[in-house]
């Protein structure tokens, strides 16, 4: 399904708890889980430095700096002899600060040395299990919402790791030690002031749940705005080539805009709490300046005691603010959170019909198709009753007219998708025995259009193929007939590719595409059509090149072009999904059947 602007629709998470969500995080966090123990013991001894200055201060003031109130003239008198005892509560104020200090330095660089990790760790899974699944995924899934999950979704976590876990210790401690020192001071006035907490529970329950709302949309905005970015970067040169430039910048104006107000709603809702936060803590410390002052008269509470009240009430609703912007956080990491674990509890996998995987470890001799039928989507047959062998040095071509089946066949040889029913035999072995890439290192693929990575043209030939010895090298350029491209070139092999090899012609990418191959050695050989958009020149390199290459392999090639199928030693007719024709070109051409009606239509253009 598409939205009206052309781009996927995200799939919905559905109703889930933070709690559900936080305990499939808690195993990437459980390894690093002896530094987050370390890390809230600082916030411990933290919590402990904060809560000292007020009552520090309330010392001060009433055993050094207040003597007594009378209470007919409500004078202070000060004893001047107790100037050194201010002195020294002023040194041990700033003692405290420094040790809060030290510990809080300690504790952020551990705690953002964990959150780095943990992101590491994150996008590592993200990225192998991205790379596991099926084919089937990725067609519904565009490449700028996975982007999204493994970069601004997994970053949107990062303060979640580094500050949200030790800091809601820090404000659960510090809320408890502000209660009970409260209390200790004066029982009454501290209930009074906690009559406010009824409303800011509330407050914060109905925050919670219009900020998660907000922050699921925005997440899908920022998914929406870079699929599309992504579509129009991949497909600039049609969308110029139509004259679409005004269409698809409306088009992007759209999402753009739903994200715009998807990011307005998130800070409307930021911005109605926090005041309210504030304005409860304002009357809060109003009720302590009215009723404290009272009792200060009728000397229930010390001047000091109503100055460390104050200063604990004002501390008070530092940490529920604190909570609510650490929940505003939260919020953002839940609504990551849910589509990050989307794809990672997606299991869209080719599975394997023993209970292990077994490891192909045989040079690929055989190739066999065993009543073959295969759907995309269900009731909707590719192929139907497929049956054929290849066996080595045997080259088959397999031709047909568009919608055939004979890209889906290359894709059930490769094993990107699984059959619906039937077999498909490597060496008399159902390959869905076997783990996947164990298969596919036996096999080389030779496409239309070949993709070349960033890197270098050595790099794209060798592929992972690190033992490749540099005489082995030079000998698949030589047979690849690549030498004559990397010996025109200023650095030669290592001449670094950009734009999936854009600065090179169709030709020079196919003599590459060919080279990784070679350098593969593989014992199946996949050609889907490799000289159908060449020139006469490059063509006579790439059929010299691949000759060499298919010799003494088992080879199937897909042909467009009639000719390419002419020299192959069994030719496999296709239409509609079903084998109509298997023989040799001259054994075709004389039966006037389908095949030959397929000649006379391509030779008639």
């Amino acid at each position: 399904m598409y939205y009206n602007t052309g781009i996927f629709n995200e799939e919905k998470p559905g109703k889930q708890f933070d709690l559900k969500l936080l305990s499939m995080l808690i195993p990437f966090a459980g390894k690093y889980r002896h530094l987050l123990f370390f890390a809230v013991i600082l916030v411990v001894i933290i919590t402990f430095c904060d809560l000292s200055l007020p009552y520090v201060t309330k010392i001060a003031i009433d055993r050094y700096i207040v003597h007594r109130i009378d209470p007919v003239l409500l004078e202070a008198s000060f004893r001047g002899d107790d100037l050194k005892g201010v002195a020294w509560m002023s040194l041990i104020i700033v003692g405290i600060s420094c040790v809060g200090f030290v510990f809080n330095f300690i504790q952020l660089m551990i705690m953002e040395y964990t959150g780095q990790m943990i992101m590491h760790d994150l996008r590592l899974k993200i990225f192998h299990h991205i790379q596991n699944l099926s084919l089937s995924f990725f067609t519904k899934n565009p490449v700028g919402r996975l982007v999204t999950r493994t970069t601004n979704d997994v970053q949107n976590m990062h303060e979640m790791f580094t500050s949200v876990i030790t800091f809601v210790f820090k404000d659960l401690f510090l809320l408890a030690g502000i209660a009970i020192v409260l209390l200790t001071i004066n029982a009454r006035l501290a209930l009074i002031c906690f009559t406010a907490l009824p409303v800011v529970m509330f407050t914060a329950f109905k925050f919670a749940h219009y900020a998660r709302d907000a922050f699921r949309i925005l997440r899908i905005k920022i998914a929406e705005i870079n699929s599309k970015l992504s579509e129009t970067i991949e497909g600039v040169r049609v969308i110029q080539l139509f004259r679409q430039e005004e269409q698809n910048r409306r088009a992007f104006q759209e999402v753009n805009h739903e994200h715009y107000l998807a990011g307005m709603k998130q800070i409307q809702v930021f911005a109605v709490f926090m005041p309210v936060i504030e304005l409860l803590g304002s009357i809060a410390v109003a009720m302590v300046i009215y009723y404290g002052g009272g009792r200060v008269v009728s000397q229930d509470i010390t001047l000091g005691g109503l100055v460390a009240f104050i200063s604990y009430m004002r501390m008070f609703f530092r940490p529920v603010r604190d909570i609510a912007e650490k929940f505003n956080i939260m919020q953002n990491a839940m609504s990551s959170a849910e589509r990050i674990f989307l794809i990672l509890d997606n299991r869209e996998m080719l599975a394997t019909s023993g209970p292990e995987p077994l490891y192909f470890k045989e040079k690929i001799s055989k190739l066999e198709f065993k009543n073959v039928s295969f759907e995309y989507n269900p009731g909707e047959a590719v192929l139907d009753d497929i049956s054929f062998q290849v066996v080595k040095g045997e080259t088959v071509a397999v031709v047909g007219p568009t919608g055939a089946g004979k890209t889906s066949l290359v894709n059930l040889i490769i094993r990107f998708y699984d059959t619906t029913s039937g077999s498909v035999l490597i060496n008399d072995k159902d390959v869905k025995a076997f783990h996947p890439p164990s298969i596919r290192s036996g096999i080389a693929l030779v496409p239309q259009d070949p993709f070349l990575f960033s890197g270098t043209i050595r790099e794209n030939i060798i592929h992972g193929n690190n033992g490749l010895s540099d005489d082995k090298f030079r000998q698949v350029l030589e047979f690849s007939n690549c030498g004559y491209l990397v010996n025109r070139l200023k650095d030669g092999a290592d001449t670094r590719i950009t734009g999936s090899g854009s600065s090179f012609s169709s030709g020079e990418r196919q003599l590459i595409s060919i080279a990784r191959a070679f350098a593969k050695d593989p014992g199946l050989i996949l050609l889907d059509e490799a000289t159908s958009y060449i020139d006469s020149e490059s063509e006579q390199h790439i059929q010299d090149a691949l000759a060499r290459l298919m010799a003494d392999r088992t080879s199937v090639i897909i042909a467009h072009r009639l000719s390419t199928a002419r020299h192959a030693d069994r030719i496999i007719a296709l239409n509609k999904g079903r084998i109509v024709e298997t023989g040799t070109h001259e054994e075709l051409m004389k039966r006037k059947g389908f095949y030959y009606r397929l000649n006379k239509i391509q030779n008639s253009v």
